[in-house]
């Protein structure tokens, strides 16, 4: 019994090392373990809803378990916000455009999270938003526009839908002593479309959703806010190529996840969509949506959005807006 007892305590050990000195990583859980979700604060249809499917299709391949986009437009997308906040789930993850709440802080009193409840994972393109006019009012610039403004002053009119797009073009207006009326709307498609009519003069947004009007002939696109100049749309100047660096704001889209996320598996996740892009298939259809290719880490992308809240508050204080937080 003697021999037994210390065969039985020997063997004891030796499993009891075993598990000691395993790798972590064997220990570590595998991710995802079930179905992935991407809350996304537009409706159907936009750059990033087109951006967020096509990674999903490629990345539930690549992940071995489903990935579901799921539209929550509305609330200033706060509804979005929220969903993913309040779920405060590694497999519930935020896919938006920057400028869809690093003004809310200028926009709102009161805030339902704080910014660090909001984990940059990875930062994946720049939308390209523009400036767009009814092609009727014969304007084909900035300068042009700026020229037109000041001729009649207060009687042309200009869509907000609120956000950081429109608080550019508010302190853009300041900033150039001109004077427009405010027209708010609840959605940008709505805006788009009484822009192709003519019952409004001016609408900052994505290129995607003003490119069908475009097409028509019905809006022009007189500049891009973006930093740097799109290929794609070589004919269309930046802002700050026009003249007017004002107007310049970058549409920053990626990908955030809760607080309580670990960087190694927001750097896991920004390396896999960072693969997913390398694609010439994927950066081709994105380019046809208005969406120049970006991938960034986690820290990157935190720098990008640090960038562009800094911006924002440059904008508010132009406008004399004094932030909620």
């Amino acid at each position: 019994m003697t021999h037994f007892r210390a065969a039985l305590f020997a063997l004891f050990g030796l499993t009891s090392l075993a598990f000691a000195v395993a790798p972590a990583s064997a220990q570590a859980p595998a991710w995802p373990t079930r179905p992935v979700r991407f809350l996304i604060p537009l409706g159907p249809g936009s750059g990033v809803d087109i951006t967020a499917r096509l990674i999903a299709d490629k990345l539930s391949q690549k992940w071995g378990q489903s990935v579901v986009v799921e539209n929550r437009p509305g609330g200033d997308a706060m509804i979005a916000i929220s969903a993913m906040v309040g779920a405060n789930d590694d497999h519930v993850l935020l896919f938006a455009p920057a400028s869809t709440f690093t003004a809310h802080p200028l926009l709102h009193a009161k805030l339902p999270y704080k910014a660090a409840d909001l984990a940059p994972i990875a930062r994946v393109t720049n939308t390209l938003i523009a400036l767009g006019v009814p092609t009727p009012l014969g304007v084909h610039s900035v300068k042009e526009l700026v020229a037109k403004i000041k001729a009649t002053p207060g009687k042309l009119n200009y869509a907000s839908v609120t956000g950081a797009n429109d608080l550019l073009f508010a302190a853009f207006l300041k900033t150039e002593k001109l004077e427009m009326a405010k027209v708010p709307y609840k959605d940008p498609v709505t805006a788009i479309n009484d822009l192709a009519e003519g019952r409004i003069q001016a609408f900052v947004g994505a290129y995607a959703i003003m490119r069908p009007r475009i097409q028509q002939g019905k809006v022009t696109a007189i500049a891009l806010t973006n930093a740097q100049h799109a290929k794609a749309l070589d004919a269309i100047p930046t802002a700050a190529e026009a003249g007017y660096k004002s107007l310049e704001l970058d549409g920053l889209v990626g990908l955030l996840g809760p607080k309580t996320m670990s960087l190694a598996l927001r750097q896991k996740i920004a390396a896999d969509i960072r693969d997913v892009l390398n694609d010439p298939a994927i950066n081709a259809k994105l380019a046809a949506t208005g969406q120049v290719v970006n991938p960034g880490s986690p820290e990157e992308f935190a720098a990008a959005l640090a960038d562009q809240r800094q911006k924002v508050g440059e904008i508010g204080k132009t406008l004399g807006i004094k932030a909620a937080q």
